[in-house]
């Protein structure tokens, strides 16, 4: 029997054989007293591509973006993002639990941002009265709503904004590879557009584990602080940094063929391919048994999706899936759909 086409999300990739080939090679030295050569190059490579001063290898997505924003967001202030935003979904609280930081949201459809709401939601320093606002943070691309590209005007303006407001800007970029090359848009210029961030190597780049946080290099020495507190000190970890540099090397330019491969899945399952920007696709399923219905019978046939809501399918293509793949599971799916 075939191997199951797993389509849940761009996590599930494996190293690929050169990409083993140069963790097994690599330059190796501990970590936390700072002596990984491989991971003193990533976190300066990642740095420069997005025009930071320095960055830091960290084990989850989720630590590099709690260390990221309790850098520029103090114990009972507050940080505004979109409603569906991974830091208020997806991270179990863990701002809140580790740095004392609360948020409030905005909606909008498609993930990106509402200025006028933001600008109305915005709380200045009134004193011991209110939560002031010390951030405003944003997600690109944005997961939940179906890896959707915050447009450079939109980022552009928040970046105004919060200038004006004397706000720091923190940018969740687990996928801003995939946003580069669907706009276009050079890594520096989104870097440059806001204070701290954190950025993924194990999604669309296919390494087996990793993210790093980046600013500047204040904000770096207090983050590795942080880190090491939280549990994330790490030794000879330049056997998973080597996994990153070569992903930076040989996968960001090909996440274009993930991109095409989404928008064929898109039309299989009835999804305007317009709306697709890079690798995900969102499916609203009518069926009376809802999305669970279709992720079990789609399993059945060899084809591994995933629920993000009762009637809500999320449908992810990443480089362990080629195009003969991605069209059996489009055959797959556009008939469950149509069932």
């Amino acid at each position: 029997m075939d191997a199951p086409i797993d389509l849940r999300s761009d996590t599930v990739t494996r190293p690929t054989e050169a990409m083993r080939a140069a963790m097994a090679r690599a330059e190796v030295g501990d970590d936390v007293y700072g002596e990984d050569p491989t991971v003193a190059a990533l976190e300066e490579r990642v740095a420069a591509l997005l025009g930071h001063e320095a960055a830091l290898f960290t084990p989850t997505g989720s630590m590099a973006n709690v260390l990221a924003l309790r850098t520029v967001v103090g114990v009972g202030q507050e940080v505004l993002c979109e409603a569906s935003a991974h830091i208020a979904r997806a991270e179990l609280g863990a701002h809140a639990a580790y740095t004392g930081v609360t948020m409030r949201t905005w909606h909008h459809p498609r993930g990106g941002v509402d200025l006028p709401t933001v600008e109305r939601m915005f709380a200045p320093d009134l004193g011991p009265y209110f939560v002031p606002t010390a951030a405003i943070a944003l997600e690109n691309t944005h997961n939940f709503a179906g890896g959707t590209v915050v447009p450079l005007e939109d980022l552009r303006a928040v970046r105004a904004f919060a200038d004006a407001q004397g706000c720091a800007v923190h940018l969740d970029g687990a996928r801003i590879w995939n946003a580069h090359v669907a706009s276009g848009v050079d890594l520096a210029t989104y870097g440059g557009l806001v204070d701290v961030g954190a950025v993924c190597l194990s999604k669309g780049l296919g390494a087996p584990v990793g993210s790093l946080v980046f600013g500047s290099a204040d904000a770096i020495a207090e983050s590795r602080t942080w880190r090491k507190r939280m549990g994330g000190g790490m030794r000879q970890v330049g056997v998973l940094a080597a996994a990153g540099l070569h992903a930076l090397d040989h996968h960001v330019e090909r996440l274009a063929d993930d991109h095409a491969h989404a928008k064929r899945l898109a039309e299989a399952c009835g999804v305007d391919p317009d709306g697709v920007d890079t690798n995900i696709v969102v499916v609203e399923v009518d069926g009376p048994g809802g999305a669970a219905d279709v992720v079990r019978r789609a399993a059945e046939q060899g084809v591994r999706v995933g629920a993000v809501g009762a009637r809500t399918l999320r449908v992810v293509t990443h480089l362990d899936v080629d195009t003969a793949q991605v069209d059996r599971a489009a055959s797959v799916l556009a008939g469950l759909l149509a069932a």
